[in-house]
């Protein structure tokens, strides 16, 4: 009986693989000379995680989150976090009708599939906590009322480098609510000179069409979690945990939902490759986005863990 389903499986996720290398290409005619970056963001998608991209303005980050939107067909809310937002103005907020003497529950912006909160570290910590606990449950808890939130969530925070005016950084324990953060950076000259010659991003970003239907990516997120990770695969993954927490230069050492997010994010970015199962390359490729903003400041970078982690 497994001899007879297999190839099917295979052809799904071949086709799927097909579909999200179009999702790139095509996200990647918008935000030029990013592909990696493009990659990594849809990693953290199909990984059921969320994504912080830290960066200065004006490098493409509220674009890359409308692109994403656009092509994988997902609605789409925004807020620009701000020092005098309130967690109701995410959450949403009960009002009371006279007419049927009840409240009512208008449901804030959080209840959408793909949520930008822009510049998440310009709002106070009350408001910061509201959001990542929404993040974390993918449920809002108001007046003793249960109310989930859309399948698939899929949450992308910008933030400005942390010694910008007016910024209240993300402490350590809600920087690992987040299972990856990327930073765009500036383009290379080439993928400069094509954006000041071309088309307003604006119109470009209108003019895309979906690539995936919500239901193609529902059935991925599912397929992410059956990609293969070897024994000796898993042994490389403890021992770049174990060089964390027993090496004094990155500090106290990764947490096990750090351990996780790893194991999670390279089997997506396996999946991503059209692979059935995780290569040494797939946790390399994922590393600096999963720990670097889980080890203490001023610690040593992903990087460096690498070259102390011998390759199985």
């Amino acid at each position: 009986m497994s001899a007879f389903r297999l190839p099917a499986a295979q052809h799904v996720r071949s086709e799927l693989g097909t579909k999200l290398n179009g999702v790139v290409a095509r996200a990647g005619d918008v935000i030029l000379g990013k592909d990696q970056e493009i990659r990594l963001s849809l990693t953290c998608l199909i990984a059921r995680g969320h994504l912080l991209i830290e960066d200065i303005p004006g490098v493409g980050k509220t674009t890359l989150a409308h692109v994403l939107a656009r092509i994988l067909g997902l609605s789409f809310q925004r807020v620009q976090f701000t020092s005098d937002l309130l967690p109701a103005d995410i959450l949403g907020i009960s009002v009371y009708d006279r007419r049927s003497s009840s409240f009512d529950f208008h449901p804030g912006p959080i209840f959408t599939q793909l949520v930008l909160a822009d510049e998440v570290n310009r709002a106070t910590p009350k408001t910061q906590s509201a959001l990542l606990e929404a993040m974390e449950e993918r449920q809002v808890s108001q007046d003793r009322v249960t109310r989930d939130l859309p399948d698939p969530f899929f949450v992308i925070a910008t933030q400005n480098p942390a010694n910008s005016v007016g910024t209240f950084p993300l402490p350590e324990s809600q920087l690992d609510r987040f299972l990856m953060r990327i930073k765009l950076g500036y383009p290379n000259p080439k993928s400069e000179r094509a954006l000041l010659r071309g088309r307003d991003r604006r119109e470009l970003v209108n003019a895309l069409e979906p690539q995936l239907e919500v239901s193609e990516l529902l059935e991925i997120q599912q397929q992410v979690q059956t990609v293969h990770m070897s024994d000796a695969l898993l042994d490389y993954l403890q021992d770049v945990i174990a060089v964390t927490r027993n090496t004094p230069e990155f500090g106290p050492g990764l947490s096990p939902r750090a351990g996780l997010a790893l194991l999670r994010c390279s089997q997506a970015w396996a999946f991503m490759e059209d692979r059935r199962h995780v290569l040494p390359e797939d946790v390399q490729a994922v590393l600096p986005g999963v720990v670097n903003h889980r080890l203490r400041q001023g610690a040593a970078s992903a990087e460096e863990l690498l070259r102390q982690v011998p390759i199985p």
